[in-house]
């Protein structure tokens, strides 16, 4: 029998103690809340329903016919729209402070009568204001918050309270010439309005083959990485990550993946729709692959499935999609079947 000395066992007891005090090891999803097995679906809209556009992110200079555009948009569905009081507000880059945008942003948020939130437009400096947001009233009363592109950051602060988002086209998306905008248009109704949502997608060569379900998640793959390490970096495991981009060098598409990699984005995905990738920079030093194969490449390590030619992101052609729903994705080289479920 082992024997234990008085002394060695208050010193052992004293050990264990110390040990339990120790801080965790730090992960991926240190700073990520637990994220709820099904994420809220806010009320769809009916006629007579309120939708409020703001401008979080960009300056709005001679937009005004475009938001017109918008309004007129809601208004032939039966819906009402109402305008942030700062939208057009000017503060250099941005559409007003950061304490006025926040402030447009609260108060679409806390106003229950409200329905939906669409975003302006794009650009930058929605991250600036995440920190400024109270959600207490908007999770007593949810409503669909619309956009892409910069809007991701708002995306990926509500997936982390446990609720869906649309990602869609935006308040200043209707140009004067409409013709490539028709699924444009057509696929942002059926998600406000809650009608089925479906995509039969043209296959490609690049595609990586397979069958997965999850939640649809992404957005914009700079603000993926921008969120990393942050209280609105978002957990992709057992999720189906969406990415698009604009105006970005192959090498930093490239950069921005290998850091999502590191970080252990990939590692329990069920899957990536690879949407737009618009207006790629030419570097003095050429890439030499496409940007599918470096994608291809970048996740050579996994086996989900990867589905390229998704028309969504910064083009006329960019097909609505609902954040944090479940799906089921079906991936051959002829076609890319996506189906969301009903809630």
């Amino acid at each position: 029998m082992l024997f234990i000395s008085r002394k060695n066992l208050l010193l052992l007891h004293l050990f264990i103690a110390a040990i339990s005090c120790l801080p965790a090891q730090p992960n991926v999803s240190a700073n990520i809340e637990k994220i709820p097995a099904s994420l809220i679906s806010p009320p769809y809209l009916k006629p007579g329903d309120t939708v409020a556009i703001v401008s979080p992110s960009g300056v709005l200079k001679n937009r005004e016919e475009h938001i017109a555009r918008g309004i007129a948009l809601m208004e032939s569905w039966g819906l009402n729209v109402i305008l942030g009081k700062n939208l057009y507000k000017t503060d250099n880059h941005f559409a007003g402070t950061d304490e006025e945008r926040a402030a447009d942003m609260q108060w679409a948020l806390d106003n229950p009568s409200i329905k939906a939130i669409w975003s302006s437009r794009g650009g930058y400096g929605t991250v600036r204001i995440l920190d400024k947001l109270d959600y207490t009233e908007f999770k007593k009363h949810p409503k669909w918050v619309i956009g892409y592109s910069d809007i991701t950051a708002l995306h990926l602060d509500i997936h982390n309270l446990g609720y869906q988002t649309i990602h869609a086209m935006m308040g200043t998306s209707l140009g004067e010439d409409q013709e490539d905008m028709e699924e444009t248009i057509a696929t942002f109704k059926k998600t406000l309005l809650g009608e089925k949502l479906e995509y039969h997608l043209d296959g490609s060569d690049y595609n990586r083959t397979g069958m997965s379900e999850g939640e649809l998640i992404g957005g914009n793959l700079t603000l993926l990485h921008t969120m990393l390490g942050s209280r609105s970096s978002i957990n992709a495991d057992d999720k189906i990550l969406f990415i698009e981009d604009v105006g970005e060098y192959k090498y930093h598409i490239d950069r921005m993946l290998q850091s999502l990699k590191r970080a252990g984005y990939f590692d329990h995905c069920k899957g990536v729709i690879v949407g737009d990738f618009s207006n790629m920079r030419k570097n003095t030093t050429e890439w030499g692959s496409s940007i599918e194969q470096l994608i291809l490449d970048a996740l050579k390590d996994y086996d989900f499935p990867i589905a390229f030619n998704m028309p969504s992101g910064h083009e006329d052609d960019n097909r609505a999609l609902y954040f944090g729903r479940l799906i089921k994705l079906k991936v051959t080289k002829d076609e890319t079947v996506i189906e969301f479920a009903k809630r």
